[in-house]
């Protein structure tokens, strides 16, 4: 009876995390934790750089002809990419991102059309022309930079895992054999883990809102995944979920531009280091991730690699 009555509680609270349109009819149970968010009035206001040209970027042009840029993201990942079932609102650290970025190359952001795009799909989105650029807790790495080109890093991540409060056994990665453990199909935590720690029993799915469902509901024993995105599940139900040990890799976050367009490339690396100069990288994460109670950390350096 004890496991049945804690498995509905959690999933009544996994409601109130907003990760999908079912959400909004749980909003106002007892119980439920506050909702949070990005403050409008803490946002920053990204001024519109004027007169900005970049030519040699076919994306940019493309963008620029119809008025806005198209930008991939994540929808279900607190104070990072979420996106609001009820307005189709996105909001978070990285959506900030992609705004400030758009501002810097001369095209006004609040023209943004924004699609959610599967860490699965990300470099197909890019070579199809889907999307101009894409912002959601994209690792760099060498194996993706011979599909897509990376601005950035704008931020530098590890990976790290998410149990239930009540997890006693589960300290560390060394800890996950024989349990079950779920990530996202495609993503680099879910190959570190099954590349490492083998004797970990492997589920993936498409997006980690499901990951955690699963978790609440005792269907999975951890999630795995950047300490990032971890940090902010946590935070939604701090009495259910908490993230444990230290992190086990280095995830620096890149902005995911199509292979060839150096020009925008370069260009994104220079908006980046302009706005992490100027203090609004800094407002950006104090309003978005930094609800989460962490601290903004110092912006990893720019990797201004040479065109391959």
């Amino acid at each position: 009876m004890h496991r049945k009555r804690h498995t509905t509680r959690t999933a009544r609270l996994l409601a109130a995390l907003v990760l999908s349109a079912l959400a909004c009819a749980a909003c106002g149970k007892e119980g439920s934790p506050p909702g949070k968010g990005p403050a409008a009035d803490e946002l920053p206001r990204y001024t519109v750089a004027k007169g900005f040209e970049l030519p040699r970027s076919g994306t940019w042009k493309k963008a620029r002809s119809r008025g806005h840029f198209v930008v991939g993201a994540k929808e279900d990942q607190p104070y990072l990419g979420e996106k609001d079932p009820a307005s189709g609102t996105y909001s978070g650290f990285d959506i900030e991102i992609a705004k400030m970025i758009s501002a810097s190359l001369g095209i006004d952001p609040k023209g943004i059309t924004f699609k959610t795009i599967a860490s699965a799909n990300r470099e197909t989105a890019l070579q199809n022309g889907q999307i101009d650029y894409y912002v959601g807790t994209y690792t760099i790495n060498d194996n993706r930079k011979k599909l897509v080109g990376f601005g950035g890093p704008y931020y530098l991540a590890g990976q790290g895992l998410l149990v239930r409060s009540d997890e006693k056994d589960i300290r560390g990665p060394g800890d996950l054999a024989g349990r079950r453990v779920c990530s996202a199909a495609g993503s680099t935590p879910y190959q570190r883990i099954q590349k490492d720690y083998p004797k970990a029993t492997l589920v993936a799915y498409d997006t980690y809102s499901v990951c955690v469902d699963n978790l609440l509901t005792y269907q999975v024993d951890a999630v795995t995944t950047d300490d990032a995105i971890l940090i902010g599940y946590a935070a939604k139900v701090p009495d259910e979920l908490k993230v444990v040990g230290k992190p086990f890799s280095e995830e620096p976050y890149g902005i995911g531009v199509p292979r060839g367009d150096n020009a925008l490339r370069l260009a994104v690396d220079d908006a980046l280091a302009a706005r992490e100069k100027d203090g609004t990288w800094k407002k950006a994460y104090d309003a978005t991730l930094g609800l989460s109670g962490v601290p903004a950390p110092k912006p990893p350096a720019i990797d201004r690699y040479p065109a391959s």
